[in-house]
């Protein structure tokens, strides 16, 4: 059991975040396996609340780059405070979202805020941000197990992509996840994860 902990860490402690894709695609099965294993999470009274888009269309694919773009120009240039962008330079990030066009899907995970019963009433859902936060969790890992590379974009507004690809009023987004390979020149920053003993605290 502890070589077994032990390899299952190294394995995780291998994924990264990705803004370099390929555009090579795989079969839409695939997605399909990987968000149904997102939606095995736990969730408040069981609630489920979460819907998983998957976009393909290179005409949508574009049109969420366009509105991703114009709400991160604003931030970079007004929104975000000056430690905010100190601390993203080792990212060597900006404005400009490529990636959201080159990869071959984009997953729009949104949070449902409550449901509609029989006659239009309105049903609130529970822990719906802890809920739909573990779903992504376990999105991520079951990309990462498949070899293949995601990252977490999340622009800031982000109420276009519910106009863009028309989601009903109970639906809120919580991420945009680019999945796909990685490009063949692709790199990641050299940064470091925490040590053990800045993550775990016992109590024996």
């Amino acid at each position: 059991m502890i070589a077994k902990s032990k390899e299952i860490f190294q394995h995780l402690n291998k994924r990264r975040s990705l803004r370099f894709f390929s555009d090579k695609t795989f079969p839409a099965e695939v997605i399909e396996n990987l968000v149904m294993s997102a939606s095995t999470a736990p969730s408040g009274a069981n609630k489920q609340p979460w819907t998983f888009c998957v976009v393909s269309s290179p005409e949508l694919k574009r049109q969420i780059r366009f509105a991703a773009e114009v709400e991160e120009r604003i931030s970079y240039e007004s929104r975000m405070s000056e430690d905010w962008k100190q601390d993203l330079k080792p990212f060597a990030t900006d404005w400009q979202k490529p990636f959201l066009e080159i990869a071959p899907y984009l997953i729009i995970v949104f949070k449902r805020a409550y449901e509609f019963e029989v006659g239009g009433k309105k049903h609130q859902n529970y822990c719906v941000n802890e809920s739909v936060g573990l779903a992504c969790g376990f999105l991520l890992t079951a990309i990462h197990k498949l070899g293949l590379v995601a990252l977490t974009h999340t622009p800031s507004p982000m109420d276009f992509l519910t106009k863009i690809i028309n989601r009903p009023a109970n639906e809120r987004p919580f991420l945009l996840i680019p999945v796909g390979y990685p490009a063949d020149d692709a790199t990641v920053p050299d940064i470091q994860r925490k040590k053990k003993e800045d993550v775990l605290v016992w109590y024996k």
